[in-house]
């Protein structure tokens, strides 16, 4: 069985300047392919600190997957120092070179520097790795019978040698197949959730495991296993999660590993209906996870984000005087946001969401972590929203109460479709 380690380096990484995203997306890769991911390590520019972590990955993982540190500048360290590492020597390799100076001459459209001309050095003990997206190659080392494949930072670069990488492993390895179904649960909490699936998880076969992913408010539940028999291994864990899906049924939002947004999108899809979104405390967040798939412009008309009461009030006419009288964070004025917006967009659905999201603007009667939520459809005999509403009470920081807002929203939303189906 093959193993991986991720090696992500830079400066940045370790202060928290750029998020990690490489090693999800890579071992998310990996993981199709059959090679189980043991370790993930960020490092700084510090050579010392690169050497000593090679050693030690390569004695956890067949498989050494490195990111980061191969630009033209003198901060960016890491092909020099895995030419030294491997004992080699720099050369120009011509197919890197004329990448370079096509890529400045003709897709850029700006003269091509020495420093720029320097990408195309390689070290002469590696299989060089092509990059179409940019001008970093990659570099593909083996030693002792350990694989060492040096990919740029750059996430849209590194992608698209991750093909070409992922095709010579399995050249190289017997690799096994790798099979996860997950499913998504609301309403219920983690605890709970494994006290009322307990003797399920207790009687699953050795081979099958079980994982808890909680997340705003929500849990997803994954069954995985590996082995070499891609038939038997699905069939095996297809009649455990059929098994899982019924004991959850109750809480079962989908069955397929996708967001809650994607959920809504492919609902409305199905009923060529659409929606539409007046945020306050959300800022347009909502709007964003909608319009973030691809597709999304069938079903998702527009939002109205009404982050000031004069916009509420001018634009989705909430009356002056629920505002003055309950105030902006309520159920009265969250209705009224709902069937302003509804009357603007004319969608078949909406949703409107006003809150307190923090750190300050609580209050005694309306703490920091206060939301009410709308959700509804036009009526169009009684000319009114036919809505249903939810109150929050969160307790997080600003960022993470925005989140549990949004996804407590959109599921609010798929309920009522259902429900009022």
């Amino acid at each position: 069985m093959a193993t991986a380690t991720i090696i992500t380096i830079g400066d940045e990484l370790l202060i928290g300047q750029v998020i990690d995203t490489n090693s999800a997306w890579i071992a998310q890769e990996l993981n199709k392919a059959g090679i189980f991911v043991k370790r993930r390590v960020a490092v700084g520019d510090d050579e010392n600190d690169i050497r000593c972590t090679l050693d030690e990955e390569s004695t956890h993982a067949e498989i050494i997957l490195i990111t980061g540190g191969l630009g033209p500048t003198n901060d960016d360290i890491t092909k020099p120092l895995l030419c030294t590492y491997f004992n080699g020597k720099m050369i120009v390799n011509e197919d890197a070179l004329q990448n370079v100076k096509y890529l400045f001459e003709k897709v850029f459209k700006r003269p091509v520097t020495e420093v720029n001309l320097k990408q195309a050095e390689v070290p002469d003990v590696c299989t060089v790795i092509q990059n179409k997206r940019g001008t970093a190659p990659g570099m593909w080392f083996e030693k002792e019978g350990k694989i060492f494949v040096s990919m740029p930072g750059v996430p849209n670069e590194m992608q698209g040698m991750m093909k070409e990488v992922i095709e010579k492993l399995k050249s190289k390895f017997q690799l096994p197949v790798i099979i996860h179904k997950t499913l998504l649960t609301a309403g219920i909490g983690e605890s709970m959730l494994a006290e009322h699936i307990k003797e399920f998880e207790s009687d699953l076969p050795p081979n099958i495991k079980l994982a808890y992913l909680p997340n705003y408010g929500m849990v997803r539940l994954r069954l995985s296993s590996s082995g070499y028999d891609k038939e038997v291994i699905e069939n095996k864990i297809e009649t455990e999660f059929e098994k899982l899906k019924s004991l959850t049924k109750e809480y079962l939002v989908t069955d397929v590993d996708e967001p809650m947004e994607k959920v809504i999108g492919k609902l409305l899809s199905a009923k060529t209906k659409t929606m539409s979104t007046a945020e306050s405390c959300t800022g347009g967040y909502i709007a964003h996870l909608i319009t973030s798939h691809a597709g999304s412009s069938k079903y998702f008309k527009g939002s109205v984000v009404s982050y000031d009461n004069e916009v509420k009030e001018n634009i989705l006419h909430v009356s002056n005087q629920t505002l003055q009288t309950v105030g902006a964070v309520s159920e009265e004025t969250v209705k009224e946001m709902l069937k302003g917006v509804l009357n603007i967009l004319k969608t078949d659905y909406a949703i409107a969401v006003s809150g307190i999201m923090g750190p300050d603007g609580g209050s005694a009667e309306k703490p920091v972590g206060t939301v009410w939520i709308a959700v509804g459809s036009f009526d169009k005999l009684r000319m009114t929203a036919n809505s249903q509403t939810l109150k929050l009470n969160l307790r997080f920081d600003r960022r993470r109460n925005i989140q549990i807002t949004a996804m407590n929203a959109l599921n609010l939303l798929r309920k009522f479709i259902m429900e009022n189906d």
